[in-house]
């Protein structure tokens, strides 16, 4: 199976690492699996939300390629919320909804309803990757997590907002905050190769993960 990891310009650089390196570690231990930075646009440098910090996209992606497509979040502020909230004082220009739009301006959303759409294909995110597909109107009436603070604002997307680290929804599987990632990356592997390689990679990491999977009734 191959993972495409989607990168966008902003990008939390942390959401996409974690998890591509279980993958990339997974290598050593089974044939069943390959891991790749891909964009929208194709190959290109892809600036992270955190300065100085880019990655580069190596192929367009292609869900009729990808078995698992991983969408990360994005680094920077949640606007005020709640309905009697107001902002105090100045507002940073980056908040996450305005990274998240400049993302949705792109071929982005096009790729990520066809990964959605194709039979086999499994979308996964991670902290605010979920809020991405939200704020494209994608993922209405499924069960998804994101970081705690976007809760709220994944709910206004039409999203059952489900409190666990890592949510399974078939073929749409999210994770919470950040470092989450490492969660996702391991359930995911063992999900496709099975509990084997998915401990070997976690005690390389030593790291144990944490919470119960939340799992789609079948």
């Amino acid at each position: 199976m191959l993972a495409q990891f989607a990168l966008f310009d902003g990008f939390d650089p942390l959401d996409v690492i974690a998890p591509f390196e279980v993958f990339c570690a997974a290598r050593a231990f089974t044939d069943r699996v390959d891991a790749e930075f891909a964009s929208a646009e194709g190959a290109r440098d892809v600036p992270s939300s955190i300065r100085a910090v880019s990655l580069r996209a190596t192929a367009p992606l292609d869900p009729d390629r990808a078995g698992l497509i991983v969408v990360p979040g994005v680094a920077g502020t949640l606007p005020p919320q709640g309905k009697d909230a107001a902002p105090r004082g100045p507002q940073p220009a980056d908040t996450v909804p305005d990274i998240i739009r400049r993302a949705l301006a792109t071929g982005l959303p096009d790729v990520l309803a066809k990964a959605l759409a194709t039979p086999g294909t499994t979308v996964a995110t991670v902290c605010g990757g979920s809020l991405v597909l939200s704020m494209a109107g994608l993922v209405r009436g499924r069960h998804a997590t994101t970081h705690h603070q976007g809760l709220e604002l994944l709910g206004r997307g039409g999203v059952h907002v489900t409190r666990a680290r890592v949510v399974d929804d078939g073929d749409l599987v999210t994770a919470g905050g950040v470092t989450s990632g490492l969660d996702l990356g391991l359930y995911l592997l063992e999900r496709e190769t099975g509990p084997g390689v998915a401990l070997a990679v976690e005690e390389l990491f030593e790291h144990e993960r944490r919470g119960v999977v939340w799992r789609a009734p079948a």
